[in-house]
């Protein structure tokens, strides 16, 4: 069955899984079938609403399509294995998880969560961003650094969607470029992949959770006896990722490159970063800040969305800069907008409750200062070394 725009039915499609589908492990099916999926009945979608078209992306445990529900252009997640009984326990509690915190949560720069299935496929449908990912939309302008406004505004709207997460109690936990969304006309960012996201605990939690490169490094494990065991940490572990977020935003390039992913995380842990001799030196301050060891000495996300405001609110000119270009070639076209946080009262008065973080205050004052300064040293695309061996 299609529908009028010729989008094949669901069932149809997932009875043809992709040949670049991988299979989850057989040791990881142990069980399965004791693990219940408890979701919401206002959560799940009507299959006979929903049809699927061509693959967006693909990762080891799930393929995304882009479909239709509703007549509305959609976002289709699907877990491998295809027939959730055969789901390994592990993937069905993440998937669970990131249902739950997704549908929680309701912000301009987060994914829009539209609902979800559990049979015949563990299936999460949410918003289509046609711009496809961060990551890719750097990769797909290499050498050259995007629009300078355009990268402080991303990284704007990434600080208030994690402002407005943390202020309700949930730590991401992954937070990378490849997990940022844009939409089609490559002017607003959103938040994606709830699937290691959880509600901050005073207790100990998963350690190493996320991604090697931008992993904080209170999270990793100092020798082999630690492997295994939970670990105390809080928040701040995305205040890390974010610092390399904004750097790759300003630098349109690979933290630790050249670098294996252990090597990466085995530099992290030493106290090693990714060079700032190519960043603006009015923002190498937050990001240091931002990628302290101590978590203490991070910044919250509220005073780092403040500055960051602040520094636009420096640099804005009402037209686009343009980016040293090679001869004949257009730069994207950005259109600024206005990002506004979408809290809560309750989140309003948490975020405002937040404590300052020790050697934070100074940044405040250093992004007072540089306003009354108007600092001309945003005028410019600051680049960085480019190898395409590693993206």
């Amino acid at each position: 069955m299609a529908n009028e725009k010729g989008i094949p039915n669901l069932e149809r499609s997932l009875s043809t899984p992709s040949e670049k589908s991988t299979d989850v492990p057989k040791s990881d099916n142990l069980d399965s079938q004791n693990v219940t999926i408890t979701i919401d009945n206002n959560l799940l979608i009507d299959l006979q609403q929903l049809s699927i078209g061509p693959v967006i992306s693909e990762a080891r445990y799930s393929v995304v399509y882009q479909g239709l529900y509703k007549s509305l252009p959609v976002a289709i997640k699907v877990i491998q294995p295809e027939k959730s009984s055969n789901v390994s326990p592990e993937r069905k509690v993440k998937f669970e998880r990131e249902i739950t915190m997704l549908s929680r949560v309701k912000h301009d720069n987060i994914v829009k969560f539209i609902g979800a299935s559990t049979e015949p496929a563990l299936i999460l449908v949410t918003e289509l961003m046609k711009g496809d990912t961060l990551q890719k939309y750097l990769w797909s302008i290499r050498p050259h650094c995007p629009d300078l406004n355009l990268s402080l505004s991303f990284a704007l709207g990434i600080s208030r969607a994690m402002e407005y997460l943390h202020a309700i109690g949930i730590i991401h936990r992954d937070l990378k470029p490849s997990n940022l969304l844009l939409t089609e006309d490559k002017t607003r960012i959103k938040l994606a992949d709830f699937g290691l996201a959880r509600e901050e605990a005073e207790t100990a939690m998963t350690a190493e959770a996320g991604t090697y490169r931008w992993m904080a490094p209170e999270l990793l494990y100092t020798g082999p006896a630690d492997y295994g065991v939970k670990k105390h940490y809080n928040h701040k572990v995305d205040v890390y990722s974010f610092s390399m977020v904004l750097w790759e935003l300003l630098t349109n390039d690979t933290p630790f490159k050249g670098k294996t992913d252990t090597m990466a995380a085995d530099a992290t842990a030493k106290n090693l970063r990714p060079s700032t001799d190519n960043i603006p030196k009015d923002i190498v301050p937050l990001i240091s800040s931002c990628w302290s060891e101590d978590p203490a000495d991070r910044p919250e996300f509220a005073q780092i969305s403040d500055i960051l405001a602040n520094i636009l609110g420096d640099t804005y000119i009402p037209q686009t800069i343009t980016p040293d270009l090679a001869e004949g070639e257009q730069p994207d076209a950005y259109t600024p907008q206005t990002i506004t946080p979408n809290l809560s009262d309750e989140g309003q008065s948490a975020s405002q409750e937040i404590a300052n973080s020790p050697g934070t205050n100074s940044l405040m004052d250093t992004s007072a200062e540089n306003k009354k300064k108007k600092s001309k040293s945003w005028l410019c695309c600051f680049k960085s070394g480019y190898n395409d061996n590693l993206q």
